[in-house]
């Protein structure tokens, strides 16, 4: 597996996530970030035993490279 990270939150507390990550082998894109634990939240869900929901923000959504026009590279 060949991961590529695309960015980070640059708001971060801790300066490590929410990330973005590129999977070049699947060709899929991996999130990290804080996972919803919060019961009200996930009964509105149908997440199965075997998956996980993260709180992604919005404003980390310009690295991936549909939003941003094809570019590519780190915390733009």
């Amino acid at each position: 597996m060949a991961l590529h990270r695309l960015g980070k939150d640059p708001e971060s507390p801790n300066g490590g996530s929410p990330a973005v990550y590129y999977d070049d082998v699947a060709d899929t894109y991996i999130l990290q970030g804080g996972r919803i634990t919060d019961p009200e939240r996930l009964a509105e869900l149908a997440v199965p035993p075997h998956e996980t929901v993260i709180d992604f923000p919005r404003r980390i959504m310009r690295f991936f490279p549909e939003v941003s026009g094809g570019r590519s590279g780190h915390d733009r």
